[in-house]
């Protein structure tokens, strides 16, 4: 933690377990590239979790950290980025943390379907059905004070064993 770092960052550290990475970058997209290096390495280090399963885990997060950039720039707060990253059983979970305004998943507006010529007319707006395709579990919990995206990949060995996934339920 570093001197200038905002106090609730203790609560990071106390909150800290064996297998968890924490790693705060600035609000700047140059450091997007740096997160997906991170977490795919920690990914890796699953060793049922499938190289589909890591780009799949990288895409999300990716779209992730974008997003808590944006929201950053957008409500001009200059604190870094939170992405918490746990190796647990069989699974690999990522939770990213901004400071932005928060926002209500449920109230993003619907886009067109991708493949649709009227798509063409918005430049973005997939990250969040990306964020949800892409990872076996996503959850999105917004309050005035920031975000929290909490994105879950199974390794192999636990779709093999035949845990239900989100979409079989």
């Amino acid at each position: 933690m570093s001197p200038d770092s905002p106090a609730g960052d203790e609560m990071a550290v106390a909150d800290f377990r064996p297998g968890e990475i924490v790693l705060e970058i600035p609000a700047r997209t140059e450091y997007v590239s740096l997160v997906r290096v991170v977490v795919a390495a920690a990914a890796e280090i699953e060793p049922d979790m499938d190289s589909d399963r890591i780009e799949d885990l990288r895409v999300a997060v990716s779209e992730a950290a974008t997003n808590a950039i944006e929201a950053h720039d957008l409500h001009g707060v200059s604190d870094r980025v939170r992405i918490q990253c746990n190796l647990a059983d069989e699974e690999v979970a990522v939770v990213v943390h901004d400071q932005g305004m928060g926002f209500e998943p449920d109230e993003v507006p619907q886009l067109p379907e991708p493949d649709t010529p009227e798509r063409l007319l918005h430049e973005s707006g997939l990250g969040v059905h990306l964020m949800q395709m892409l990872a076996d579990e996503s959850e999105i919990s917004a309050t005035e004070t920031g975000t929290d995206v909490r994105l879950v990949v199974y390794s192999s060995k636990r779709r093999r064993k035949g845990d239900a996934l989100p979409e079989e339920i």
